[in-house]
């Protein structure tokens, strides 16, 4: 990751976030998500100078718990590999913690506790009783066997298992945890605790406790908040241009929302490259390319004949109506940004964890062009989750329809609550000062209850 500018912090944020650099050194996605919570703070401790008591901020910003460990598996070959497993249990005032597990190589302690620091915030706007972590592996399921993907899931469960439980902390799929994974951890988990406890873990098979919309879920959620965003201006989704970057579970399910709901969904991308097909992204080619082949974006193009496929690059460069990053963090720079806001830009919903920089966000803003941030716009993914746990509590499943009909007034309900507390606090219109300050009040509201814990 580059070296973000940061604007200047004043009062009770500024000296806790001195204290984060200092404790969390070399630590750069941890940092840019503390200081974009504690920047929007101001306005909340200014009407509520309380909650600046008793290190309230200094507790927020310090994980409850962090678990580092070995993972040893053996390959195909019979030979010993080892990659390093994370948990990190962020902030349990609002309930257990909820958060999933990534899988790929640039994960490290900095990423992990960026994405359990957004989580605390993401899972208090959804108004379940779910608390914020998150963890996940350096490892990579790309290139490796069914079979060693189950023996790396299952060493990786032996130790992570004793932290985990449906009142303790439960977590889901992210990037490169699918459900294929998550099938090979509970397993394990069942294995080594005798119990089948359902509830341990989101993101399962329909047919042993998952929930139906939960793979839909992040990207539908994403694009339910992006038509609100339109619609409390006038507008729509009908006929606008959109590109979505990446290709995974999160992407394809917001380009089939946002092409449900009359948009033209143009470019997409993975690591490699990015397509662009002006004539609209086939959809059910790329679901087969990516999701029942796991193959590269490059070959759309190869059976498209009036596709693009362009090596490398940013599929930022592509103009378009709406902007849908849902691909990985810091994934748009403020050079994308503005290039996007010159050629007509209406809106950005981010369904990854913080993929616009800092700087690309102040563009946005500037602007004047409707952003939603990630802990807003993609709570979606972890509220089907929260809703795949009351299902297994009560033992029973709800139709695609019901659950669908719940992520979007979940999502409905989450855009009221960031436009409203952004007005309350003075910054009409501005969702990412609405979505830190309501997430922040939710949560600092329990822990003040619960005394110095």
């Amino acid at each position: 990751m580059s070296a973000q500018t940061f604007a200047e912090l004043t009062g009770p944020a500024a000296t806790t976030f001195d204290e984060v650099l200092r404790r969390n050194p070399g630590e750069p996605e941890f940092h840019q998500a503390v200081h974009e919570v504690l920047e929007s703070l101001a306005a909340a401790l200014t009407r509520r100078p309380e909650l600046a008591d008793a290190a309230l901020l200094e507790r927020l910003v310090e994980p409850e718990r962090q678990v580092l460990f070995r993972v040893p598996w053996t390959d195909d070959s019979g030979r010993v590999r080892v990659n390093r497993g994370f948990r990190v249990e962020f902030n349990g005032a609002l309930g257990p913690y909820k958060g999933g597990l990534r899988f790929h190589p640039s994960v490290n302690l900095s990423v992990v506790k960026f994405l359990g620091f957004e989580q605390i915030f993401k899972n208090a706007l959804t108004g379940l009783g779910i608390g914020g972590g998150k963890g996940g592996s350096d490892f990579d399921p790309k290139g490796h066997s069914d079979a060693e993907v189950m023996r790396f899931c299952q060493s990786f469960m032996t130790e992570l298992y004793r932290h985990l439980g449906e009142h303790t902390d439960v977590p889901a799929g992210d990037i490169g945890v699918g459900g294929r994974e998550i099938g090979y951890l509970f397993g394990q988990y069942r294995r080594i605790t005798n119990r089948y406890e359902s509830g341990v873990l989101t993101g399962k098979g329909l047919g042993w406790g998952g929930s139906q919309v939960r793979t839909e879920a992040t990207g539908y959620g994403c694009v339910y908040f992006l038509a609100e965003m339109l619609r409390v201006r006038g507008d729509d989704l009908l006929d606008r241009r959109a590109v979505v970057s990446g290709s995974g579970n999160v992407s394809i399910f917001a380009i089939e929302k946002a092409r449900e709901l009359g948009a033209q969904v143009v470019a997409a991308s993975d690591s490699a490259g990015y397509i662009v097909d002006d004539k609209g992204i086939d959809l059910d080619l790329l679901k087969e390319i990516k999701l029942e082949r796991r193959g590269r974006i490059a070959e759309y193009a190869d059976r498209v004949p009036h596709a693009r496929y362009v090596s490398g690059g940013s599929v930022w460069e592509v103009p378009c109506d709406v902007a849908l990053p849902c691909a990985t963090q810091n994934e748009l720079s403020g050079t994308a940004a503005a290039h996007l806001v010159k050629h007509g830009l209406m809106a950005v919903a981010e369904g990854a964890n913080m993929p616009c920089t800092p700087d690309a966000v102040r563009v946005f803003r500037a602007a004047g062009v409707p952003f939603a941030p990630g802990k807003a716009a993609n709570a979606g993914g972890v509220a089907t989750s929260a809703l795949e746990m009351a299902q297994n509590a009560a033992r029973t499943s709800w139709s695609f329809a019901d659950t669908d009909a719940r992520l979007g007034a979940i999502m409905r309900d989450i855009h009221a609550t960031c436009l409203e507390t952004a007005a309350e606090h003075g910054h009409e219109g501005d969702y990412v000062l609405g979505a830190n300050v309501a997430g922040f009040l939710r949560v600092a509201e329990a822990m003040t209850a619960f005394g110095v814990v």
